[in-house]
């Protein structure tokens, strides 16, 4: 049972997606504030349309920070978590703009009257409609097909990865539990955690941020948790594209060396190093930008992203 309410900020990154962060306000609108308090604050992360405008004049009420420039996933976010250490959060969130929140998506609240949880993830399905295999669900499993049910981390090849992603919900993953991967499309995170470990890391701009900052978590001796009672439902890839994208393909090539430098054995290490000079001489020109700006330390946004849906 919980013991005490929360002070919650909600993080939000617009970037050219109006749509997107209109719905998705919408929806926490709508949720059961289970005695907490919720404070929501969107950052729009250099819009070139009208999203500023819309999402004001639909939201007089909602914080809304301007950066005037597309500071990536990692800037954006960090920007709405120094304005939510500022308000006094106990909680920040950070919740992608393309996700939909369940009325009672704020029960992650309760396992942080456990000072050992210093982050957790909520399980997140397919938006119906949005799966990757659209022929293969009965209408009636639109909506309950898995996107993330707790991470899993491959250490040998450096890859993580959603468990249970495009399986339909029959209850499989329904246990509270310690994951090695929060993903950051919804991710609580406790306020002492950010003040000792720090935001997330810029170098990476925009995926396996959310990774690196888990790795951080867990080493400063919090556990990281899964909550499928805390439920979203996310429209993948709503501003970057979808793997294999050349956004997608530069930056998690850069930031797989990135990461894996930083936390991998020496075998991964020397294996990650063996696979960049590969594309270095033989892979796309995409590829072969990213390991060179790897090599030569050249981090943060590198190559520019473009507006996909």
């Amino acid at each position: 049972m919980k013991n005490k309410p929360y002070y919650i900020a909600a993080v939000i990154v617009n970037w050219n997606g109006k749509d997107d962060t209109v719905r998705c306000l919408e929806s926490l609108q709508k949720i059961n504030l289970l005695g907490n308090t919720l404070s929501i604050i969107v950052v729009d992360n250099g819009s070139t349309n009208d999203s500023v405008s819309v999402i004001k004049k639909s939201f007089p009420k909602i914080s809304v920070i301007v950066t005037g420039k597309n500071l990536g996933f990692t800037g954006g976010n960090n920007v709405g978590i120094r304005k939510a250490l500022e308000k006094g959060a106990d909680l920040i969130w950070l919740l992608n703009n393309d996700t939909l929140a369940d009325k009672n998506v704020l029960s992650f609240t309760s396992v942080f009257d456990d000072p050992h949880v210093g982050a957790c993830g909520s399980k997140i399905y397919f938006a119906s409609g949005h799966e990757f295999h659209h022929d293969r669900y009965k209408e009636s499993e639109r909506g309950r097909v898995f996107w993330y049910a707790g991470g899993l981390v491959d250490w040998n090849n450096l890859y993580a990865s959603h468990r249970g992603v495009d399986e339909v919900d029959h209850g499989q993953y329904d246990r509270i539990e310690e994951t090695p991967f929060i993903t950051g499309c919804s991710f609580v995170v406790r306020r002492d955690v950010v003040e000792k470990v720090g935001m997330l890391d810029d170098r990476y701009y925009l995926y396996l941020e959310d990774l690196d900052w888990n790795i951080r978590i867990q080493k400063a001796g919090w556990k990281t948790l899964y909550v499928p009672t805390s439920v979203v439902w996310h429209v993948n890839a709503g501003s970057s594209g979808r793997p294999g994208n050349p956004v997608h393909e530069y930056y998690f090539t850069r930031n797989r060396l990135l990461l894996g430098m930083s936390y991998a054995s020496l075998r991964t290490k020397i294996a990650l190093f063996r696979e960049g000079m590969r594309f270095v001489v033989s892979g796309s020109p995409v590829r072969r930008k990213a390991v060179l700006d790897w090599l030569f330390g050249k981090f943060g946004i590198q190559y520019e992203p473009k507006k996909f849906n």
